[in-house]
């Protein structure tokens, strides 16, 4: 029987506002960290951990119930100046809120958690007596101090039985020698957003409880399989301004009298009623009916907009971590944190962006005393900002740090055996960054706890692709790098440009297009047998669609789309187009023809194929000119 028989609704309002509570307080916590004597702050987070205890309390949860009531009795010594805050109180505080939230998996499966690991309470209690590894706060403005695992003293116990030097290895990632086991890598493509929480820690903090080990029983294994069900029971509900809901319901009202009167004039028209004045007021109709289901459109999407900040949040905290780990001193700047954007995008765009963040920490950001060598502030300043523009969400991710060299990439690309010596030789420099993002593509000779397989990056450019956006990279050696991500504002309606093939209609995601041009036969040029364009001294290959999708070709291509994909420019060959257009994208069931995305269906009535240019790409390598001039003859 379950705990909470007969309270499931109040369980289910619990979590939400302590979830929430909790990312609130892990953002607060980050900014207390620049702000140590900030009364406001430390007031706020008590406050968040004194209302989650609250509500754990009313539900019976003890052992949450004594976790948070330890924390609040933290924050009530910092606010009234009996602590001061230190890194390493810091650690302590932060391994706590990681232990709360993981008390929340079982609580979605209705199971009392297990006790906070005994480590972290007698971290906690030692803290309470003032017994830190550092006594005074470290200022803001110094570096986070480098962690090395170093052979263990007799005894770094302290008075109360903690050992401080194991504690500090254990939180800050690093294996206790007695112990030595390489730390866990996290998963590089897990697609849930638990996933990518759980990758967004470099390593298990000692509130870690035993239900995130390996499975050791099959009554664990049914717990961590009821998690996961909640889990995803929750992440597909989603909370809804009344406002909002409020503009949708006037808007069905108001359509649903635009209808009765369509429905009016109707019988009006079956009756011969054919005079000016009613076809006037059926054109008046049609259009108030048009108007009103396109603003219907726009604000059932906006009921699944949700700020980025939701996203954006839980990266300043892993940064920090990560940073810790490695000895660098990092701190995030987020922007443009109250842009929208639509529930599933937010939800997949988190492991992107957890890659491109651990990339800059590990990989962009040099340590703090090889900043100094160079004349830069021991602190980097990794930035995360979110904007739109018109249909588009622009996401950028940039550092201070070293930048990437292009020679560098295409030597490694080389190495790895993405590509060929020859295509390497023929790439520019903004293509060789692009490398990056090629399956097993890494700078890196060993393989870490936080990157070197080659992975993640492949991972981000699938990840982007599925949503139909692309990312570019900007990089200045010594200055730092820029990775822009281009996104649509929704899933729900793609903004397509429709082409034709012969007679027949194909659509093709907008956001992959740069330009329409006109093709002449005698532009098209034969290069190591492939048939390029140059356009704006940039030389570019040239598919014809009717190669691409297997039709047979009875005329020259008229016109060419200038096409950018996630790691390449290209020209696709058309006979003709039809213009933009927003369509709503619908899987064709029982079947996947290749290089088709899905079906939509035109003003018209017909049905038009969307297609998945990658997909095409991967199956065609290369049309050779005489292919393509084949056709003129």
């Amino acid at each position: 029987m379950s705990h909470f028989q007969g309270m499931e609704e109040l369980l289910k309002d619990f979590l939400t506002e302590a979830g929430e509570l909790l990312s609130d307080v892990d953002s607060k916590l980050m900014e207390l960290e620049q702000r140590p004597n900030d009364k406001e702050l430390l007031n706020t987070i008590f406050r968040g951990f004194h209302t989650i205890k609250g509500g754990a309390g009313f539900l019976n949860v003890t052992d949450l119930v004594n976790l948070c009531h330890l924390t609040e009795n933290l924050f009530d010594k910092l606010r009234n100046s009996e602590l001061l805050l230190n890194a390493e109180l810091m650690d302590v505080i932060m391994s706590a809120t990681g232990c709360v939230s993981d008390m929340f998996g079982p609580l979605r499966s209705s199971q009392l958690p297990a006790p906070a690991d005994p480590g972290l309470i007698a971290a906690m209690k030692a803290a309470l007596e003032g017994k830190t590894a550092a006594p005074q706060p470290a200022p803001a403005a110094q570096p986070a101090p480098p962690v090395a695992a170093e052979t263990p003293k007799a005894s770094t116990q302290d008075a109360a039985g903690v050992d401080w030097q194991h504690w500090q290895n254990t939180i800050l990632g690093q294996p206790s020698p007695a112990t030595a086991p390489a730390a866990p890598i996290a998963p590089e493509n897990a697609g849930a957003p638990a996933a990518a929480a759980e990758a967004a820690a470099p390593a298990r903090s000692p509130g870690r409880r035993a239900t995130d080990q390996p499975d050791r029983d099959g009554a664990r294994t049914e717990l961590r399989e009821n998690d996961k069900v909640a889990v995803a029971a929750a992440e597909s509900t989603i909370r809804v301004g009344t406002v909002r809901l409020d503009q949708v319901l006037n808007l069905s009202g108001e359509i649903g009298l635009a209808k009765n009167r369509l429905n009016c004039l109707r019988t009006d028209l079956l009756q011969g009623k054919r005079d000016p004045e009613t076809l006037r007021e059926l054109d008046l109709a049609v259009s108030r009916l048009d108007l009103l289901v396109s603003d219907l459109q726009n604000a059932v999407m906006k009921t699944r907009m949700q700020p980025i900040w939701r996203l954006f949040q839980k990266y300043p905290r892993m940064a920090r971590d990560l940073s810790r780990q490695l000895g660098k001193n990092i701190e995030v700047a987020l922007k443009g944190e109250e842009t929208e954007l639509d529930k599933t995008m937010i939800e997949d765009l988190g492991d992107p962006l957890i890659h491109l963040v651990r990339n800059a920490v590990d990989h962009g950001i040099e340590s703090p005393a090889d900043r100094v060598a160079q004349g830069k502030p021991e602190k980097s300043i990794l930035r995360l900002k979110a904007q739109q523009i018109g249909d588009s969400i622009i996401i950028e991710i940039s550092d201070d740090g070293r930048g990437m060299r292009p020679d560098i990439i295409r030597k490694k690309a080389v190495e790895k055996g993405c590509i060929t010596a020859d295509a390497a030789a023929n790439l520019n420099d903004d293509e060789s960054l692009k490398l990056i993002l090629l399956p097993g593509f890494s700078t890196k000779d060993t393989v870490s706890d936080v990157s070197g397989r080659g992975v993640g990056m492949a991972v981000v450019k699938t990840k982007i692709q599925k949503l139909n956006g692309r990312i570019e990279i900007k990089s200045v050696i010594g200055q730092g790098s820029t990775f822009t991500i281009y996104l649509p504002l929704t899933l729900a309606i793609l903004p397509v440009l429709v082409v034709r093939c012969g007679e027949r209609p194909f659509a093709v995601p907008l956001a992959l297009v740069r330009e329409i041009i006109p093709i002449h036969s005698e532009e098209v040029q034969a290069i190591s047998g492939k048939a390029t364009m140059v356009i704006r001294d940039e030389i570019l290959p040239v598919f014809s669609l009717a190669s691409l999708i297997g039709w047979p070709r009875t005329q020259a291509p008229a016109y060419g789309v200038l096409m950018q994909s996630a790691v390449r420019s290209f020209i696709l060959a058309v006979d003709s187009f039809v213009g933009r257009d927003d369509v709503v994208i619908k899987p064709l069931e029982d079947i996947k023809p290749r290089g088709v995305a899905g079906a939509t269906q035109s003003g018209d009535g017909s049905v038009v194929l969307v297609l998945d240019m990658e997909e095409l790409l991967r199956e065609m390598a290369s049309e050779s000119r005489g292919d393509l001039l084949k056709a003129a003859a």
